[in-house]
């Protein structure tokens, strides 16, 4: 029999945001896996690093973050053949994931190239954007309220049209597009109802109007823009 393939959202960043299955499945890994800048700590185990066993086997993926797609392709190629022959051998294999597996998450690319050969299970854990909002005080959505989800990279007019048509969004992986994205916002109308977070729920977490953001903004920092359309969320006299 082979190991079960086991993907787990960590959560945004605090320990203490990862789900309690998380931390379980965690703590009895035989093997875990998870993904770092080459030549950094990875953060996903940082995360993780209270419920890891002593004795525990341990894969790092040198995932680099460049503009190319291919030299990333290559890294989850190898993990994911590495994670293989830790299955093959009957051991289940945990994969540590920041945020949530399926929402920007690197366990989904180990999972294309895996899934149909082993069995899988995910974990959801709390997102980058949720945790936010939860920082930011901002409900991000109520009754028939529309939600988008976009990354700063797409181009302007993609923006614009998307941002128009939903009653709020969060716009993530800022970093080099803060100045871009103030002046398209400004220029929407909606700079006054958007704002900044970085490095939610971590030490050194900054929420901001996002007129006073700083630029560059680091990776891990999101916008979050709401519109309040429903008259019951507006503060009550």
């Amino acid at each position: 029999m082979t190991g079960k393939l086991i993907g787990v959202g960590l959560g945004p960043g605090d320990p203490e945001l990862m789900t309690l299955k998380a931390a379980r499945l965690i703590a009895s890994a035989p093997v875990i896996a998870y993904p770092a800048l080459p030549g950094t700590e990875s953060f996903a185990r940082r995360i993780a690093a209270a419920h890891i066993a002593p004795g525990t086997r341990e894969i790092v993926m040198d995932v680099p973050m460049t503009r190319e797609r291919a030299p990333a392709q290559a890294a989850y190629d190898l993990g994911a053949a590495r994670i293989a022959e830790a299955l093959e051998s009957g051991h289940d294999v945990v994969v540590l994931c920041e945020g949530d597996p399926f929402l920007y998450g690197s366990f989904m690319y180990l999972h294309a190239r895996l899934r149909g050969r082993f069995p899988v299970e995910v974990v959801p854990g709390v997102t980058s954007l949720t945790a936010a909002a939860a920082r930011a005080e901002r409900p991000l959505a109520a009754r028939n309220e529309s939600f988008a989800v976009l990354p700063a990279t797409l181009d302007d007019a993609s923006l614009r049209r998307r941002l128009g048509e939903a009653d709020s969004a969060a716009i993530l992986k800022v970093g080099r597009q803060l100045a871009r994205l103030r002046v398209l916002l400004g220029e929407m109308g909606l700079l006054e109802q958007a704002v900044y977070v970085e490095h939610a729920s971590l030490p050194g977490e900054v929420v901001l109007p996002l007129a006073e953001a700083p630029d560059p903004a680091p990776y891990f920092s999101i916008i979050l823009v709401t519109k309040g359309a429903d008259p019951w969320l507006k503060p009550r006299s």
